[in-house]
């Protein structure tokens, strides 16, 4: 009667074993990846003990655990809030526009990247596209205005002088989104293009010789060779993209925001910002925070599914 227990007891003993001496055998593995572990504990899942005020009525005098529960109250308001179809079609607009515009902008210059047969030359271009990742989005934002103000702006100067109106590109709604797009694309563009650069690298070049031998030009051996080798580095990153489909960049809106192009420039990020920060509404804020949180999910969830329906890998 007592040999399946000490079965089990055994067994145990053995994976215990089998698990400390492979953390022995790889603890430099384990103790480099320690950082990346606190990070995420430290500011992904410790703060989301704060989610719960979303179904409070949060009151910072009683904290977290003594703040009366009122349950689905204010995804209730902000759902019938006047506000929440024109917040919503601002994110899903820009959040497309993303999507379209600056997700392929990477692989585009990546490919372009790997045809240049001149090392040094690839590495000065690489240096150039990655400088504006690190300029943050202040400076980014006051490059535009020196840019595109109506008052001593080059880009209008230059109107003026071939006998042009100038164009209030700051306070004008038909250019408030090209204009978020752009600079989304001059920044992020070359950093965007590390993963794809480092996926084109492991492509066999005795694929690109059989593809020569077999006649295939430029451009047939970057649709048979090349993009084939890096569909599921982009069909990942796309998936992860989509689960920040509805962050827009609150700093670069809440820069670029006036009220001649609020109607348009209003979305999730500046709104929770709005009513959170500046409005004290910490329940409210925090639900709307949570909607778009969970709208992500979702978005990444689905994509995930049918990448595997297409066989592909997915990310989990």
């Amino acid at each position: 009667m007592t040999k399946p227990h000490l079965s089990g007891v055994s067994t145990r003993r053995n994976d215990l074993l089998y698990w400390s001496r492979r953390i022995a055998r790889n603890r430099w593995l384990y103790l480099m990846a320690l950082p990346g572990f606190f990070y995420f504990v430290i500011f992904k899942y410790i703060p989301m003990w704060g989610v719960m005020i979303a179904f409070k009525d949060y009151r910072p005098f009683l904290g977290f655990s003594q703040s009366p529960w009122v349950g689905m109250k204010y995804f209730d308001r902000f759902f019938n809030d006047p506000s929440f179809f024109q917040l919503l079609s601002n994110t899903l607009i820009l959040g497309l526009y993303n999507l379209i515009f600056f997700f392929p902008a990477p692989i585009i210059i990546a490919l372009l990247l790997n045809e240049l047969r001149s090392e040094r030359f690839k590495r000065f271009v690489q240096s150039m596209i990655y400088v504006p990742h690190f300029v943050s989005w202040v400076v980014v934002i006051g490059i535009a205005y020196v840019f595109l103000t109506t008052e001593g702006g080059l880009l209008n100067d230059i109107i003026a002088s071939s006998g042009g109106t100038k164009i209030n590109f700051l306070a004008s709604e038909e250019w408030f989104r090209p204009m978020i797009i752009l600079e989304v694309v001059w920044k992020e563009t070359g950093w965007g293009t590390i993963i794809f650069l480092a996926a084109l690298a492991g492509v066999d070049p005795q694929l690109y010789e059989a593809a020569r031998i077999d006649g295939a030009n430029r451009w047939r051996q970057i649709w048979h060779i090349t993009l084939p080798a890096i569909r599921s580095t982009i069909i990942i990153l796309l998936i992860l993209r989509l689960g920040h489909f509805l962050e827009t960049g609150f700093e670069q809106i809440w820069l670029m925001l006036n009220p001649l192009n609020r109607s348009l420039g209003e979305v999730f990020d500046t709104y929770v910002y709005t009513s959170g920060i500046t409005q004290g509404q910490f329940s409210y804020s925090t639900a709307v925070g949570l909607f778009k949180s969970f709208v992500g999910l979702l978005m990444v969830m689905g994509a995930n599914w049918l990448a595997k329906k297409f066989g592909e890998e997915g990310i989990y």
